[in-house]
Formats: C-alpha cells, sequence, structure tokens
C-alpha cells in the first residue's frame, strides 16, 4: 500500500508564496513519476507539475516561471514551490505517483485570498 500525503497549504496572500510538500511512502524513485494535480471548485482537475524517474521536469502554461516542483530522494518527498500566487491559483492541490498502478494523496488546500 502506497500512501502520498500532502501538506503546506494554506491562506496566502495574492503575491505570496507557499511550498507544497508530497511526501510518499517508499522511494519516489520506484514510480514512473509524480505529479501535481489542482482543483478549484466546480472545475475538472488540471494537471500542475511533473517530474519524471530521472527528474525531468514540465509545468502547464499557467504556472510557468511561478511554480517549480522539485524533490528530495532521501526524503521520498516531492516539493511544489509556488511563488506569486492568484487567486486563480486557489484550489485543492494533489500529488499523484504511479507505478502502473495510480496513487492519489488527499490533497491540500490552498487559497490565495486578500
Amino acid at each position: 500500500q502506497v500512501h502520498l500525503v500532502e501538506s503546506g497549504g494554506g491562506l496566502v496572500q495574492p503575491g505570496g508564496s507557499l511550498r507544497l510538500s508530497c511526501a510518499a511512502s517508499r522511494s519516489i524513485l520506484s514510480f514512473n513519476s509524480m505529479k501535481w494535480y489542482r482543483q478549484a471548485p466546480g472545475k475538472q482537475p488540471e494537471l500542475v507539475a511533473v517530474i519524471s524517474s530521472i527528474g525531468i521536469t514540465n509545468h502547464v502554461a499557467s504556472v510557468k516561471g511561478r511554480f517549480t516542483i522539485s524533490r528530495d530522494i532521501a526524503k521520498n518527498t516531492v516539493y511544489l514551490q509556488m511563488s506569486s500566487l492568484s487567486p486563480e491559483d486557489t484550489a485543492v492541490y494533489y500529488c499523484y505517483a504511479d507505478d502502473g498502478i495510480q496513487y492519489w494523496g488527499r490533497g491540500t488546500q490552498v487559497t490565495v485570498s486578500s
């Protein structure tokens, strides 16, 4: 059983920053990829960023230059550094991993509001 636990969400003012963490219950190198998704109220889930098993990263256009996905292999943790946040970034952020089977965390709420 794989567990993914997100943390780091919260309330932040526009222009602010947050760093989300996703701690996995086993080596993150065992996954084909790890991703961050987000789902805003009333909207479909949106892929935000992905990091492959060999560390190649990609970010959706709407967050490029503002968000950065990274990882700490020793800590089995993937991060999402978010800056220049806007109200449009408000959503529940989910961590995802796959090894042929898909695993999801429970999500962490990010609210950007003044």
